[in-house]
């Protein structure tokens, strides 16, 4: 196989994208993501449900730019993210649901994983881009410690995916005056957390 190959079908992929959502129009800033997520997912409901808070795109790219870190609820999230691309702007992309003093945390509360890595990851990045792709206790977890002036994100990505609390903490999130960036609904993902910050860092090359 070419090195050029996967690049080549990415290119085309892209192309067939546009094509398929024809003279749509989208707010300044967002058409990429949009592209991209739609890309990662097969999924053209993303160009409805995909929302974003006034100027979402350029304040999550002033943010990358100054070097900040991603903070994201799933290993599989942070495993998405272009390294290299965040690394070149002086970023870390950074996950604590895996931790072991995480584990025991939670099992001692009898509360999720998730909660607890947010509140380890609050401590250590307060002003990060949070990145919540799978878990709404994450999320919500977030928004309750920026609520007690814990966190002050640049920027919350809350595409978390299922059918508990999901719709609930995407709501919240919205209406916290928090820049964000939504995918309204049951829908989401690790896949669509880290399409969106690679859409981000992508944009930037330009």
């Amino acid at each position: 196989m070419s090195e050029n190959e996967p690049m080549e079908i990415e290119r085309r992929s892209l192309e067939i994208i546009a094509r398929e959502l024809g003279d749509r129009v989208f707010s300044p800033g967002t058409e990429d993501i949009v592209r991209r997520v739609i890309h990662a997912t097969a999924d053209f409901e993303y160009a409805d449900n995909l929302i974003f808070s006034p100027d979402a795109v350029g304040i999550a790219r002033a943010a990358l730019a100054r070097g900040c870190d991603i903070v994201t609820d799933t290993t599989m999230a942070q495993a998405g993210i272009n390294k290299r691309a965040l690394g070149a702007l002086g970023g870390q992309a950074h996950c604590y649901v895996a931790d072991e003093e995480v584990a025991r945390e939670a099992q001692a509360r009898g509360v999720t994983r998730s909660r607890v890595a947010m509140e380890h990851a609050v401590r250590r990045h307060a002003s990060a881009l949070f990145v919540i792709g799978n878990a709404p206790t994450a999320l919500e977890s977030l928004l309750d410690c920026t609520a007690r002036g814990e966190a002050s994100p640049a920027l919350i990505v809350g595409v978390p995916v299922g059918f508990v609390h999901v719709i609930e903490s995407k709501e919240r999130l919205c209406q916290s005056g928090i820049p964000f960036i939504v995918a309204r609904g049951r829908k989401g993902g690790s896949n669509v957390a880290a399409a969106i910050c690679n859409a981000l860092l992508y944009g930037m090359r330009r």
